[in-house]
């Protein structure tokens, strides 16, 4: 039977299943990569309690899409501009689950009247033509900052009215 994706904005008291969500995906894919110090800046970044503060600042959107109660992927933008998370269970990998929660995330933000020109994204090395097929472009090569290695890329937004 083919899974029924629902996508929707994070709700408080989601973290926690976000964070599992978004380690258990980093430790298969993106771990393998980085050095002790990049695993554990990522895990500072990513605990419950900090994704809860991110959102409930208003620094942070996160997007959510479940398969039935089981949560399979998520979003988060900073500052409306810039995809900080985007993760999919090994499971739902090539389903369009990271293009939907990218273009909810982009018409939530023409609703909201911002005029955003690009969106922006660091890059793992294991994502980056994951972006690449979603419309990004590297602006820099592969950089390193706190153990973590990225690579920027953009993508520029047109909107249709």
């Amino acid at each position: 039977m083919k899974p029924t994706f629902k996508y929707q904005p994070f709700q408080v008291g989601q973290e926690r299943i976000v964070s599992e969500l978004v380690w258990e995906v980093f430790a298969e894919f993106e771990a393998p990569e980085y050095s002790d110090e990049g695993i554990n800046t990522f895990k500072e970044f990513i605990k419950p309690e900090a994704l809860r503060q991110r959102v409930t600042n208003g620094d942070y959107q996160i997007y959510c899409c479940f398969n039935e109660a089981e949560l399979v992927g998520v979003l988060a933008l900073r500052d409306r501009t810039h995809i900080s998370l985007l993760f999919v269970k090994k499971n739902y990998h090539r389903q369009g689950i990271a293009k939907e929660l990218l273009r909810l995330a982009l018409e939530e933000l023409q609703k909201s009247g911002s005029q955003v020109e690009s969106i922006t994204v660091n890059s793992s090395p294991y994502a980056v033509k994951i972006y690449e097929r979603l419309g990004f472009i590297a602006t820099d090569t592969m950089q390193e900052k706190d153990g973590i290695k990225y690579t920027p890329m953009k993508k520029i937004i047109i909107y249709y009215n």
